[in-house]
């Protein structure tokens, strides 16, 4: 069983979702264009799966959604839907033949604590400005959630229908690259600790969270000498190009601001793996009573041979 299940404790949990780009490639470089598809594909991909979305960033090689699912099935149905699309529209716009994802998205749970959620809302807003790309999170040209949490602006992209194009074109039909496209919304949830808080407070918290990442990209500039690249320096990067470095760290289990509540999220998960792997063993071993926990998903079964005369 892989060291990282889908998992989602049941009635539902805020979670970080993130994922990189193949050999962490600029192939989801900022662009007018594709801001407007990734938008598209994200409303429309949670639309048909009820999932709530808090905040987003998608950087240059990377992403990071904060999300509240129902269950780990929402939550793959939504990322699926996401990966899939988007990098089919990736590969069309910079001629990548190739996959997009290095690896299938991770899942980090962040708990109930109101300073967990704020650090999870601050890393993001961090993103851009801790690389010395841009001196303020607004200004990153790529699609964001904060101006639409600072003013309340409506989040609309588009969805290409490209089975419908397709359909066009095998019929022969002449039709323009627009003509099979339709707006879609991404509808932002506050975050849980601060759904009790009025819209007004809710914004000045964010406009907080921004200062701290400008004051930060501002200290980065003193201690290095070096100006932001900027938002031209982003949108000039080769899609197919990739740092130099790229960082990586384990993503743990959980975000959570005390030690008492990351052992207990901790505890939750140890029985839930241990009662996943003796329904695995029983099912390896062909018995019948085999029973898996709830929330998981199981392993398909064998392929059944037909039997030879």
């Amino acid at each position: 069983m892989p060291r990282r299940l889908r998992y989602v404790p049941p009635g539902g949990a805020l979670v970080e979702v993130t994922c990189r780009t193949l050999q962490a490639r600029f192939l989801l470089r900022p662009s007018p264009l594709l801001c407007e598809i990734t938008l598209g594909i994200l409303g429309r991909a949670q639309r048909l799966s009820g999932v709530a979305i808090h905040a987003f960033v998608f950087l240059a090689n990377h992403y990071h959604l904060l999300v509240s699912a129902a269950d780990a099935a929402e939550l793959a149905k939504f990322v699926g839907y996401l990966n899939s699309n988007l990098a089919r529209e990736v590969g069309r716009l910079h001629a990548w033949k190739e996959k997009v994802w290095g690896r299938r998205y991770q899942a980090i749970l962040v708990s109930d604590e109101e300073e967990a959620q704020i650090e999870r809302l601050l890393y993001l807003a961090r993103q851009g400005c801790k690389e010395g790309l841009v001196a303020d999170p607004l200004d990153w040209p790529g699609a964001t959630s904060w101006q639409a949490m600072l003013d309340g602006q409506v989040l609309e992209g588009t969805w290409f229908d490209r089975t419908a194009e397709c359909t066009a074109q095998r019929k022969g039909m002449e039709f323009g690259a627009r003509d099979f496209a339709s707006p879609e919304a991404v509808v932002l949830t506050p975050l849980p600790a601060w759904a009790h808080l009025s819209e007004e407070s809710r914004r000045t918290q964010m406009r907080a969270l921004l200062d701290l990442a400008r004051a930060e990209a501002q200290t980065i500039q003193i201690e290095t000498g070096r100006e932001p690249a900027g938002r031209e320096a982003v949108a000039r990067q080769d899609p197919h190009g990739s740092p130099p470095r790229s960082q990586r760290s384990p993503a743990p289990l959980v975000h959570a601001a005390s030690r008492e509540v990351r052992r207990a999220y901790r505890e939750a998960f140890r029985i839930f793996t241990a009662a996943y792997r003796r329904a695995a063993k029983a099912l390896q071993e062909g018995l019948g009573t085999a029973r898996f926990p709830e929330g998981c998903f199981p392993p398909p079964g064998p392929f059944l041979r037909p039997a030879t005369a």
